[in-house]
């Protein structure tokens, strides 16, 4: 059970740091890092591109978003204009993509995303994490069907491997279901709101009107209500 401190990626203590410099609880690292050499063997490149992420760097990332320094996307990728949306449109669309500060998988040091390096590297194109790198005839396309296969076996699910209509599909995006399933348990609406309330978090009045349908469609990703 972690502290929720640890739970909104206020405390990285209980991390242990790849050998690139990426962080993850010690039995999540592991199980990577044999998942990887697995991968290896099938000539297939298994690298991290995020891992833990903190408290403050998420705030950062949704605050670009807020304030339209960060392009915005519907679930089908397409660019949106941000100054079209209201702000409850404007939080959906955000959190499309990207959690709210203290409800991303990624504070928890049991989720990670992953490309393949090689792939990517030999295509000349810089590494996106959007869904065409992925499907078909896309670089991470054997990196995708791989995981299918084996990353349960090394105790790895993929949360957002459909859209619901919360969380867009992210099928670069791996998390360690022995811990991470009781991990959310612990992150409640209320725990949520406090930590955002005692920061400087933009919107805060649209996110705290429609926290129980944000908690429902894109923390616990159980689609629209």
């Amino acid at each position: 059970m972690l502290t929720n401190a640890q739970i909104l990626g206020k405390d990285e203590s209980q991390l242990v740091e790849l050998d690139n410099g990426f962080l993850l609880l010690p039995k999540v690292a592991n199980a990577f890092e044999a998942m990887q050499l697995a991968a290896k063997k099938d000539k297939v490149d298994i690298q991290i591109a995020s891992s833990y992420r903190s408290f403050e760097r998420q705030n950062f990332i949704w605050g670009n978003k807020w304030l339209g320094k960060t392009q915005l996307r519907d679930a089908n990728e397409t660019p949106l204009d941000a100054t079209q949306l209201d702000d409850w449109e404007k939080a959906q669309t955000i959190l499309t993509w990207s959690a709210l500060p203290g409800a991303s998988r990624h504070h928890w040091g049991t989720d990670l995303d992953v490309y393949d390096k090689t792939k990517i590297e030999a295509s000349g194109a810089a590494l996106e994490l959007i869904c065409s790198e992925y499907d078909e005839n896309g670089p991470c396309y054997e990196l995708n069907k791989w995981l299918g296969s084996y990353a349960a076996d090394f105790g790895f699910i993929r949360p957002y491997s459909t859209f619901k209509g919360g969380i867009a599909r992210e099928p670069w995006h791996l998390s360690y279901e022995k811990l991470s399933t009781s991990i959310i348990t612990q992150l409640t609406p209320q725990t949520l709101l406090t930590a955002l309330t005692d920061s400087d978090v933009l919107g805060i009045q649209c996110i705290t009107e429609n926290m129980p349908e944000i908690y429902s469609r894109f923390v616990l990703n159980r689609g629209k209500l």
